[in-house]
């Protein structure tokens, strides 16, 4: 890929703020695009603002998009101050654990919120400036919105809506704005997930032994796939959802047999 391929570019982060949202605004950044970092906390805004290359031309904005008027001003307000908008990633997102009968319903509903009400809000407002620029939009999901968890049904509710909310919104608007998404694996994004997953810990030895690739992901792993789609080189990939996990989904669910038995079974 072109090293500046988003020069001119004008790149839109919903959670930007957090681990994952601030490395991919440092890879269009490092392309040559200006950035503008959405989310609810300006400080932690201005933290990954402060990462990116050429920082001097990207700016915080402060949204809630759980909020249609909300988001919709600050979509707005992000394309008449910086003149376009070229590519939405709708990054902002909310994990809570629990069965149906386990999890807090007022979390369930924010986490819905988040992650269904918000993309569907911040893409409409979206639109009308993408369509200018036959822009495209990509939406953050998780392998969980792909398969489901074990005791997290709720999250699965929230992340298969958005893989069906992608492949629907390909079909109503391909033909002008591209939509597409990623769907991240396990994934180191702040000092707790880096503490269970650390070396030795019970918790990444569980991981390491079902990802073929025998590590959970940085943020830095994700950032590669979600600029290639925001890219020329993929001007015929719509309504895709691609997994970024290590090849975690590609296994069936049956255990390793080789790793339990050995040599015995290819006997």
């Amino acid at each position: 890929m072109d090293t500046q391929a988003f020069t001119n570019q004008v790149v839109l982060i919903t959670g930007a703020g957090g681990a994952l949202g601030a490395a991919i605004g440092r890879r269009f950044a490092a392309g040559g695009a200006t950035v503008a970092l959405v989310g609810r906390s300006a400080d932690s805004l201005d933290r990954a603002a402060a990462t990116l290359p050429g920082d001097a031309k990207h700016q915080v904005f402060t949204g809630d998009v759980t909020d249609a008027q909300s988001i919709g001003s600050t979509v707005d307000d992000v394309a008449s101050t910086l003149g376009r908008l070229d590519v939405l990633v709708n990054g902002a997102g909310r994990v809570v654990q629990g069965t149906i009968e386990q999890i807090d319903l007022d979390s369930y509903r924010e986490m819905m919120a988040t992650h269904v009400d918000g993309t569907i809000y911040t893409s409409r407002a979206a639109l009308e400036h993408l369509r200018a620029h036959r822009g495209c939009i990509i939406n953050i999901g998780s392998v969980s919105g792909l398969n489901g968890d074990w005791g997290q049904a709720a999250y699965n509710a929230a992340e298969g809506a958005i893989t069906t909310l992608t492949r629907g919104m390909a079909l109503d608007h391909g033909h002008e704005v591209r939509v597409n998404s990623v769907h991240p694996g396990a994934i180191i994004t702040d000092a707790m997930t880096e503490q269970a997953f650390a070396d030795g810990s019970p918790i990444a030895a569980a991981w390491n032994a079902r990802i073929p690739m025998g590590r959970v992901a940085q943020p830095e792993d994700v950032v590669g796939v979600v600029a290639f789609l925001a890219s020329a080189e993929a001007r015929y990939v719509n309504g895709a959802c691609i997994p970024v996990d290590g090849g975690l989904t590609a296994s069936n669910g049956q255990p390793s047999l080789p790793a339990i038995l050995g040599d015995i079974v290819l006997k």
